[in-house]
């Protein structure tokens, strides 16, 4: 793969300077053609040669994001992606996949971005990169926060919010059995009563009830208090379904300790499996003290079935 060189002409480097002088990370083509002090076409002239040469990335329209002089003399732009698409919509955050990705739950890379947001906006393509947008009610719009990615501040959702996310809608998680290796990979590292409030805000038994089981099938050590309320919320009639609607043969079937269909297959979930257990830490828990609950293993039939990077924040 070639890079293009970031040099820079007299007049370019006036742009750049100034911008890195004032900690500016974005500019618009006003601004270019005021510091400049030249006509808009010259100005044009300069944007376009910017953003060839790997120093500007094109935000939105008229609206460029600088790519600073930190990042090498190569024009690295996939690693701005998500500075870029930053600009797309407001309120948003990054979720589903793209946040098990920041967080190191997924080992999968897709060129695919997540963006969930309440406004209505389209789908966008940034790069090579296409910004999936997520339209998310209200009572489903929080639990993010703001963090670093690559020297520029933009907004995730938090741990516990993605691994929710994640279960709730697999599809943009990588798949059924994707969803639940990133539960699994994210268990050690968990706030349980934080994840049990969510939950209750929520107000979903099926979500309540996907998040248990998956938990008990990753071997998790759950505090008490946080699997009580859990219980409390998958109370209630009627049963819920982990995976695609349609039956399948092979699918693990229907899971009585929390009233779940799981229509995935053993060989699906394997990689999930027993992960918690198998690297067991101390769990976390808001609470000062906690006592643990560890599910026992056997066969399908019980409810729990049978007995794998770049991680960029800890």
């Amino acid at each position: 793969m070639s890079f293009a060189t970031r040099s820079l002409s007299s007049r370019e480097s006036r742009i750049v300077l100034d911008m890195t002088a004032r900690g500016a990370q974005a500019v618009n083509r006003a601004e270019i053609i005021e510091m400049l002090g030249a006509d808009a076409r010259a100005a044009d002239r300069t944007i376009a040669s910017l953003r060839r040469k790997g120093w500007l990335e094109r935000a939105s329209w008229g609206r460029y994001l600088l790519v600073p002089p930190e990042m090498g003399p190569d024009a690295l732009g996939h690693d701005n992606v998500l500075a870029l698409a930053d600009r797309i919509a407001s309120p948003y955050y990054f979720g589903y996949a793209t946040a098990a990705r920041h967080y190191g739950f997924t080992t999968q890379h897709r060129f695919t971005v997540e963006l969930a947001t309440p406004a209505r906006v389209r789908n966008r393509r940034l790069l090579d990169t296409d910004i999936r947008i997520v339209n998310l009610s209200a009572r489903k719009f929080f639990g993010f926060r703001p963090v670093d990615v690559f020297g520029y501040t933009v907004t995730m959702s938090d741990r516990e919010k993605t691994i929710i996310d994640c279960i709730d809608r697999p599809r943009l998680a990588g798949g059924a059995g994707e969803a639940a290796v990133i539960l699994a990979r994210a268990c050690r590292r968990l706030d349980w009563e934080k994840a049990a409030g969510y939950l209750e805000r929520i107000g979903s038994k099926t979500l309540a009830r996907r998040f248990g089981w998956l938990a008990d099938h990753a071997g998790a050590a759950m505090p008490e208090g946080a699997r009580a309320r859990l219980r409390e919320m998958a109370q209630g009639g009627g049963r819920s379904v982990f995976g695609p609607e349609a039956p399948r043969p092979d699918a693990i079937g229907y899971q009585r300790d929390w009233n779940l269909v799981v229509n995935v297959s053993d060989r699906d979930l394997l990689d999930s499996e027993g992960i918690a257990r198998r690297n067991s830490l101390p769990c976390r828990s808001s609470g000062s003290t906690a006592s643990l609950h560890l599910p026992l293993t056997g066969g399908r039939h019980s409810g729990y079935p049978k007995n794998r990077f770049w991680i960029t924040e800890m």
